[in-house]
């Protein structure tokens, strides 16, 4: 991947640069997956608004302005997305909240297999797969925030720009998120 920052590859994608566009995708590709899939609960949903997404990153790149980070705009993209499909399948009474298997979800646990001391590498690690397997019982209103925050590591002002909440409500959400899954995993 190169040292350009995500702004400076959507100018380069304008620009007519499609090497941009595709580090743009390898970029934000898993990202998007773990957001999206907060939402949909789907993986082969979730994947194929991810895919959604990049199309049209590809068709309205052009669109964007540098008002704010581009990985706001694209995850307010993927988010609208999503939630149009959610309100597709409630329309049609055949939306189901199907629980992914652990195997399904693709997390980045390399950061724990690095480490010297093994012991603390195994406890660190069973305490992250616990987290993620609490994560889909959250509700949507805290799912999504955590997703946001402690996975996909955004700011709040990031997170308040996407959800459309204020940055209070983001964090006081964020704050009970994580209690109701600290309650779960005790």
């Amino acid at each position: 991947m190169s040292d350009y920052t995500d702004e400076q590859l959507i100018l380069k994608y304008q620009q007519g640069d499609i090497k941009s566009y595709n580090e743009i995708v390898a970029r934000f590709k898993d990202r998007l997956l773990n957001f999206i899939n907060g939402y949909m609960k789907d993986y082969e949903t979730s994947q194929n608004l991810v895919q959604d997404t990049f199309i049209k990153v590809y068709t309205h790149g052009h669109s964007y302005k540098e008002i704010s980070k581009f990985s706001t705009w694209i995850f307010t993209i993927a988010g609208n997305l999503a939630k149009t499909e959610l309100r597709k399948l409630k329309r049609r009474k055949t939306y189901s909240f199907s629980q992914l298997s652990t195997k399904d979800m693709e997390f980045n646990l390399e950061r724990f297999s690095s480490e010297d001391n093994k012991d603390v590498s195994v406890e660190r690690y069973e305490k992250y797969k616990a987290i993620l397997e609490a994560i889909p019982k959250l509700s949507e209103e805290f799912r999504i925030i955590i997703i946001l925050r402690d996975i996909q590591e955004l700011s709040y002002d990031e997170i308040s720009k996407i959800t459309g909440l204020a940055i209070g409500t983001v964090k006081s959400r964020i704050n009970r998120a994580r209690l109701k899954l600290l309650e779960m995993i005790r």
